[in-house]
């Protein structure tokens, strides 16, 4: 028995590097063939080697993610780079791998942060590699790695904060380490960009319907105010835990834990202020906020403003892909565009949607709702509020959004159609594996078929227009 277990942990291992080893590839591969900023790099980049040259920034975001590749410039300036990739369009004689490597190092690992946590989620290897398996084959997370961009790295400090949290609902109360760090890596999420709060949203909302169900019928015990700030109410020994973490949320004060990691969050995201605060004096941190909120406010929506405005709904069908970079030259066309992988990103919205449907009409039909919450409804509650508490506060921003904004509901969508394909997989019926390998071969195909215009390869005009058409002529259909 102990052999086969080590056999199945050797598998699983070596599936993991396989994955993490394909997108690493993709991610280094050419990384250096534009010697320009490309897109918001004429932010990022330049903010990032301001830091390194005692140059004031001022930054329309907070200042986490400039730290960090202000740190991946300053690592990439001690290795050597052809003359073909050097340029001073940061204010420095820079590589542009020295701008962009850091990133697609950290984009690599969000495979394997998004296995850990589907893995801990459901203890299912299988799941696991699959959920890995779909991020490695979608287009915009690796667009977005390839750049000094900052949108990953909301992506990775949330799915931290969520595996961190995870990690605390399975080992106990004696485990506060992992709630604390749970709260740190959303203080770091909101540091990038202040959406990184949804995250934090999304697990609060967790901790309520843990309440809810909890007392379903009895919200008596928590009239009298000093229960509310009781410690954890998870046992100290894991005898008595479920073996699947999100079914312990009945067992924890939600007060106590909402305050825990909200005061956490709030300390690690003004904290990481202070490297910005001592390199602009004439600034404090209220100051800041308040900029950074005014300069938000200010910007209008629509086409007007920008070519590539999108309304938050349109996300969900990708109807307004994003093009980071364009050159014609000799008939060749070198095309960069920050899309999904077409096939993925519609089928991760059939599966949210049909998983979202599912649950209502499931708890509108049971008799006892507090036993409604197995630890499959729990996961699929899990899915469904993460992907709502990532997209539904976009209706209410009124400027120019973009379709990249997505990314963070795209990686709780992804996780439920991977969950569905994995039950199609696991499936004793022939027509249940055929949906599920075909599902695979679809997406595997679309991936390859966009895949020039993720990495921006030479295309002649034809092959240009006719994916760009492709995608175009799927959305009516």
């Amino acid at each position: 028995m102990n052999n086969i277990i080590k056999s199945l942990s050797s598998r699983y291992i070596l599936s993991l590097l396989a994955i993490f080893s394909f997108s690493l590839a993709l991610r280094f591969w050419n990384l250096g063939q534009f010697n320009e900023l490309v897109f918001d790099e004429v932010y990022y980049a330049i903010f990032g080697n301001d830091y390194l040259i005692d140059t004031k920034v001022f930054t329309s975001h907070p200042p986490l993610s400039q730290y960090i590749i202000a740190l991946g410039m300053w690592l990439g300036s001690f290795f050597p780079a052809p003359p073909e990739m050097v340029n001073n369009l940061t204010g420095s004689l820079r590589s542009t791998l020295s701008y962009r490597w850091l990133n697609a190092l950290s984009g690599s690992l969000i495979p394997l942060l998004v296995a850990a946590l589907s893995l801990k989620l459901t203890l299912s290897r299988s799941y696991s590699i699959l959920a890995a398996f779909l991020v490695a084959f979608d287009g915009m997370f690796l667009v977005e790695s390839r750049y000094a961009l900052n949108n990953i790295y909301i992506v990775i400090f949330g799915l931290l904060g969520n595996l961190l949290f995870v990690l605390y609902l399975s080992q106990g109360s004696y485990s506060l380490k992992y709630l604390i760090l749970s709260g740190f890596f959303l203080g770091c999420a909101v540091c990038i960009k202040w959406n990184g709060l949804w995250f934090l949203l999304g697990i609060c909302s967790m901790i309520i319907l843990g309440f809810l169900v909890s007392h379903w019928k009895d919200l008596s015990i928590y009239r009298n105010f000093r229960t509310w700030l009781k410690p954890s109410h998870l046992p100290s020994s894991t005898e008595r835990l479920s073996s699947y973490p999100l079914s312990n949320l009945v067992l924890i004060n939600p007060i106590y834990h909402l305050l825990i990691l909200t005061i956490t969050t709030v300390i690690t995201y003004s904290i990481l202020w202070i490297p910005y605060l001592i390199m602009n004096p004439e600034d404090n941190f209220w100051d800041m906020q308040y900029k950074i909120l005014s300069y938000h406010e200010s910007i209008k929506t629509g086409s007007d403003v920008h070519p590539y405005c999108s309304t938050w709904y349109s996300w969900i069908l990708m109807l307004r892909p994003i093009a980071y970079y364009y050159e014609k030259s000799h008939e060749v066309i070198h095309d960069v565009h920050s899309m999904a992988n077409p096939l993925l990103l519609w089928l991760s919205s059939l599966a949210i949607f049909s998983i979202f449907i599912w649950l209502i009409f499931s708890f509108l039909r049971s008799n006892e709702k507090k036993a409604f919450f197995t630890p499959v409804n729990w996961l699929l509650s899990f899915f469904i509020i993460n992907y709502l508490a990532n997209l539904l506060p976009w209706s209410k921003v009124t400027r120019c959004i973009f379709f990249y904004h997505y990314l963070e509901s795209y990686t709780f969508a992804i996780l439920a159609l991977a969950w569905i394909i994995n039950g199609w997989l696991n499936s004793p019926q022939y027509l249940s594996k055929f949906v599920g390998i075909s599902s695979l071969l679809v997406i595997i195909i679309a991936f390859i078929y966009w895949l020039p215009i993720y990495l921006g390869m030479p295309l002649s005009q034809d092959n240009f227009d006719m994916r760009i058409f492709d995608i175009k002529v799927l959305n009516w259909i």
